[in-house]
């Protein structure tokens, strides 16, 4: 058995670009609690930190002249849960995952958070094998993609200015903004608004607790639906 799931493990290390010297210590970072035994938990808690150590600095050295502000925004973004469970998708991490009977027969190998813990479990693992050069290398390989300038400056920008600037280079209408109602008492109040750019049959709605924060959602969800359309169909 071990022969067998130390094969499935060298198969994951050459994703990872990385040859542990004790294997364990990846096994151990798979392992969800509910597999029992030496399982994951302590691994993520520890990870998360390593993570959001190097990620911060890497930012900090791309981006000098940012503030405290954007700079946290923007090591959000590439740390949340849903990001991690992106990346940890991307190298079948789920296809090596130690878990109990009951997280098997409801497709825990495919559930968000527990993709996420771990990933950074397997951070901390590298970090307790091969130290922290090691660590910090397995981040940026990792997060190549999301590290480059052009994607972490997209980032900053709002989708509302993203909106916009895909129109503009698609020679295509602005998009106008609607208010369709406000719910609540004045103190905590909930905006709906629509989205809507002339050509494009669908208008896109959102709310949010003020107006412009359902402005931005609303330009978030219909630049993804034009993304995911022709923009030949549009009208001239």
């Amino acid at each position: 058995m071990f022969h067998l799931v130390q094969i499935n493990l060298q198969r994951l290390c050459r994703r990872l670009d990385y040859t542990f010297h004790n294997i364990r210590l990846l096994k151990q970072a798979l392992t969800h609690c509910s597999a029992g035994g030496d399982n994951n938990e302590r691994f993520e808690f520890l990870g998360d930190s390593i993570l959001n150590f190097v990620i911060a600095h890497q930012l900090f050295v791309l981006f000098p002249n940012l503030t405290e502000g954007e700079l946290s925004r923007l090591r959000a973004s590439l740390v949340k849960g849903d990001h991690l469970a992106e990346l940890a998708t991307a190298i079948g991490l789920g296809d090596f995952l130690y878990l109990g009977q009951g997280e098997l027969k409801t497709g825990g190998f495919r559930r968000t958070s527990i993709l996420a813990d771990a990933f950074e479990a397997v951070i901390a693992a590298v970090f307790f094998d091969g130290g922290m050069s090691e660590a910090e290398a397995l981040i940026k390989r990792l997060f190549h993609d999301d590290l480059q300038l052009q994607a972490l400056e997209n980032t900053l920008k709002d989708s509302k200015t993203l909106l916009q600037e895909y129109l503009q280079s698609k020679k295509l209408p602005l998009p106008h903004y609607g208010l369709l109602k406000i719910e609540g008492e004045e103190h905590n109040q909930i905006f709906h608004v629509y989205c809507a750019v002339q050509g494009v049959a669908m208008k896109a709605a959102g709310l949010g607790g003020s107006r412009r924060k359902a402005e931005q959602e609303a330009a978030r969800v219909l630049l993804a639906h034009i993304k995911s359309t022709n923009p030949s169909h549009f009208s001239k």
